[in-house]
């Protein structure tokens, strides 16, 4: 018998959410957002389940754009951190890729070369994230050469990233978005501004383009839920089972360093799953789980391969129960990795990005 941990994968909610960022912003299209495995979820069959869907896909680096294509993928992909030396560009044009620009270098090494057609461009301005980008001052110029290069440059948009999309406090958000609009009004520019959270709540950023990363995978990135955001479907449920249980006397201790004692007479059961399947070992005590659909809660420090839940109120619970960690159990209760996230002191991203490759992916839906 197999280890029972897995990682099912619906794919019909991640049809789903795509179809939602495209409602939100109907005057828009979306990009949609690979990167990093499609997030944990599995690059080729995330992909493959949204073609005919996406016009285009993003992903961060040549050699993701790369596993597309040699994964039959042929729709147009982005890279969004750009070329990272000036030798990716033959690369570029061979797989047909768009390309990011965001520094004088990347933009020089571009309007070097004389390709056999013209690359796609996304000019990134650093609208206030402080990160990859023009300063907006010097914005204008980048986008008057690249706009004076037909033979080099084709289908110029203006990219940016937003900081605080996300926050309740709109404040800077604005400042962002004003800065962007002003800039894009003057330069007669297409854009690309709205990740995730500006996808679900700031329709004021949608663009030509639009970025649904996060959202797809049914993550809800806002720091207070919208309509929108209520409507995502959860793609991953990450499942084990119960693999032992212990009977408890008040005040025994559980796992390393004996974190968690037994506040009365308890009875904890072992799950296959542990930091080295990429659950955070910073989960605290008291970390939700779905057992046989009933929530429980993780008793002591995660280990390498196993964890612990207090059973105690469930004694029903017994070896081969089902425990979600995170996702749909079988009696429809869901478990938002997002309430997952917050009990470790992290984010969503982390968590689904963190399930390492020995944990299987099971796909539905396809």
């Amino acid at each position: 018998m197999a280890r029972p941990l897995r990682a099912d994968i619906d794919l019909d909610a991640l049809r789903h959410n795509y179809r939602l960022a495209r409602e939100l912003a109907p005057h828009s299209q979306a990009v949609a957002v690979l990167k990093a495995d499609a997030y944990g979820h599995g690059l080729i069959a995330c992909a493959r389940a949204l073609e005919g869907l996406a016009p285009a896909f993003a992903v961060a680096c040549i050699e993701e754009a790369e596993a597309l294509r040699e994964g039959g993928i042929t729709a147009p992909v982005v890279l969004l951190e750009g070329i990272f030396e000036a030798s990716e560009l033959e690369r570029v044009e061979a797989l047909g890729l768009w390309v990011a620009v965001h520094s004088d270098w990347q933009l020089d090494a571009l309007l070097a070369r004389r390709p056999a057609r013209p690359t796609p461009v996304w000019l990134k301005v650093d609208s206030g994230m402080h990160r990859l980008g023009f300063p907006p001052e010097r914005a204008e110029a980048a986008w008057r050469r690249l706009s004076e290069a037909p033979e080099c440059v084709t289908d110029l948009h203006l990219m940016s990233h937003f900081a605080t999309a996300d926050a309740v406090d709109s404040a800077y958000f604005h400042r962002q978005s004003a800065l962007l609009a002003e800039l894009a009004e003057r330069l007669g520019a297409p854009t690309c501004l709205a990740n995730s959270p500006a996808t679900l709540a700031r329709a004021e950023a949608h663009g030509a383009w639009n970025r649904p990363g996060v959202m797809l995978y049914g993550s809800d990135p806002l720091e207070a839920a919208n309509a929108a955001s209520r409507r995502l479907r959860q793609v991953m449920t990450l499942h084990s089972e119960i693999i032992a249980v212990r009977d408890l006397e008040a005040g025994e201790p559980v796992g390393y360093g004996g974190r968690w004692t037994a506040p009365r007479p308890s009875r904890v059961g072992v799950v296959a799953c542990g930091y080295g399947d990429g659950y955070d070992r910073h989960a605290v005590d008291g970390t939700p789980v779905l057992v046989d659909g009933r929530r429980a809660a993780i008793a002591g420090k995660v280990s390498m391969d196993m964890l612990i839940v207090d059973l105690t109120e469930l004694p029903e619970a017994d070896i081969g129960s089902e425990v979600v960690l995170w996702g749909r159990a079988s009696n429809g209760e869901v478990l938002s990795v997002d309430e997952v996230a917050r009990h470790c002191d992290t984010i969503s991203y982390t968590l689904l990005t963190g399930v390492l490759p020995r944990v299987p992916r099971r796909y539905h839906g396809g």
